[in-house]
């Protein structure tokens, strides 16, 4: 048995985002969310559940720092509920909710866990969609508002903040796809969206630093590495034009103070553009899109395979067998998140890399003693972490890693269906179960590595006092 070990003051963490676990929804003056307003559509969520109560996290903070402290985290990353701070978007307040987020950090604190929060995780005040959203530009003005207002307050302590997760599915998702709140189906809408949130980054970055000198600031992208089917030229234009869709669109503009050219004649050429120029990008917003981050977060779940189609456009190529995949569908591929992060240090070269969320959904009952064995998923996380510390060792400057996610929760448009978590929930009566996989990544945080191969640990074999 070889072990491999991480880098002394390497990050151990995991991940949550407060629309999938806080609940509370109408509790103590918390304002309306879009997610809130796109559940409540019959046929929006699979199971037709709701964030209203989710992981209760609200009620139940204190438990689950336990749960953090049990692991061994050294940081945690969470994300604060924009309706639980100003409920209309903008203007008023709400005390209570600030209070909230100020007793979470200093619980962590106490706990010896790091805070690591995202300002947005997708729970726009409805209010401000009512008003035209992520579409409209003063949306990204509202944010930077409720950037400064939240830094403010807890920038004597919190020092890492995080503007925006994965403004891909913020903006294609929600408002081209129709999959995510609100449920749109525009495309020139979604590229409005895309460079509000970008600029809305930006224009926050500059706040979060006024507010607290030394902080830390940077922005989460998902990532999903773009490979063509053969080496045929068709093919290789398919994967390209994949990756300037999801991935270079929004790096290239936070690293290089643009879009990226082959992209926006893509744009054009679908028809989501009237002609080679953008006229939502207005003097001044590159500069700020591009102002310097200190840290990238890349969230890395698999990869993408490009072909073109019969009608010569770009299409999807992947075939993969069902057990190769996780229950979201998706292809474990560890080798994506050695390209990924080795790509984005040498394209972007950012100062510090945290892989922001990385893990897989698969749903494994209780047996009759209340274990749940999930080896799947410790395999998944094995080798994506394999493949991670080789990535450190060819140069990337990789600081940390968040496992999403903590807990099973609400999987947006999939509801309760699709489980992520170290620890099971039952929804029902709100009991957190520590899975297999808390376990082995127990024994990686304590030994500040991983072992190459599978091996029969308290991973596999929980100790009944652990239970």
């Amino acid at each position: 048995m070889n072990r491999i070990s991480f880098p002394d003051g390497f990050i151990w963490g995991a991940a949550t985002s407060s629309q999938q676990i806080e609940g509370a929804a109408g509790e103590d003056g918390r304002g309306e969310s879009i997610w809130d307003r796109f559940a409540a559509v019959s046929g929006k969520i699979e199971d037709g559940s709701n964030p209203a109560i989710a992981c209760d996290h609200y009620h139940r903070w204190r438990e689950d720092i336990e749960l953090m402290k049990w692991l061994g985290l050294d940081a945690y990353r969470f994300s604060i509920a924009w309706p639980r701070i100003i409920p209309t978007g903008t203007g008023k307040v709400n005390p209570a909710g600030l209070d909230f987020y100020d007793a979470l950090v200093d619980g962590l604190l106490d706990a010896g866990i790091r805070p690591f929060p995202t300002l947005y995780h997708w729970d726009l005040p409805q209010v401000l969609q009512d008003k035209g959203g992520w579409a409209s530009r003063e949306t990204a003005e509202a944010f930077v508002e409720y950037s400064a207002i939240v830094t403010r307050r807890l920038g004597d302590r919190v020092k890492q903040w995080v503007t925006h997760n994965e403004p891909w599915c913020i903006a294609t998702l929600g408002h081209e796809e129709g999959h995510h709140a609100p449920g749109h189906t525009e495309p020139a809408e979604a590229l409005l969206a895309a460079h509000h949130l970008l600029l809305s980054h930006g224009w926050a970055t500059e706040a979060i630093r006024r507010e607290v000198t030394d902080a830390e600031v940077g922005i989460v992208h998902n990532y999903c590495p773009s490979y063509p089917a053969t080496e045929s030229e068709g093919d290789k234009n398919a994967a390209r034009w994949f990756d300037g869709f999801f991935n270079r669109w929004y790096l290239d503009p936070v690293f290089r103070g643009s879009y990226p050219a082959d992209a926006v004649a893509d744009r054009v050429g679908a028809g989501h553009l009237a002609g080679s120029d953008m006229p939502f990008v207005m003097d001044g917003d590159m500069a700020a899109i591009s102002t310097p981050i200190d840290f990238l977060g890349l969230n890395y779940y698999s990869r993408n395979v490009m072909k073109e189609g019969p009608d010569g456009k770009p299409a999807d190529a992947k075939s993969v067998p069902a057990d190769e995949l996780t229950d979201m569908g998706w292809e474990v591929f560890p080798e994506g998140l050695y390209d990924s992060l080795m790509r984005v240090h040498h394209d972007y070269k950012p100062r510090k890399i945290y892989i922001a969320e990385n893990g897989a959904a698969y749903d494994y009952p209780a047996d009759p003693e209340g274990r749940i064995a999930d080896p799947k998923r410790i395999t998944y996380l094995r080798e994506h972490l394999l493949a991670a510390r080789r990535a450190i060792t060819d140069g990337v400057p990789l600081e940390g890693y968040f496992h999403w996610s903590l807990m099973d929760n609400f999987e947006w448009g999939f509801g309760f269906t699709k489980r992520f978590g170290l620890f099971g929930v039952d929804f029902e009566t709100q009991k957190r179960i520590p899975k297999d996989s808390a376990f082995w990544y127990r024994d990686v945080l304590a030994a500040n590595g991983v072992d190459e191969i599978s091996t029969s640990t308290s991973r596999g074999e929980p100790r009944a006092s652990d239970r």
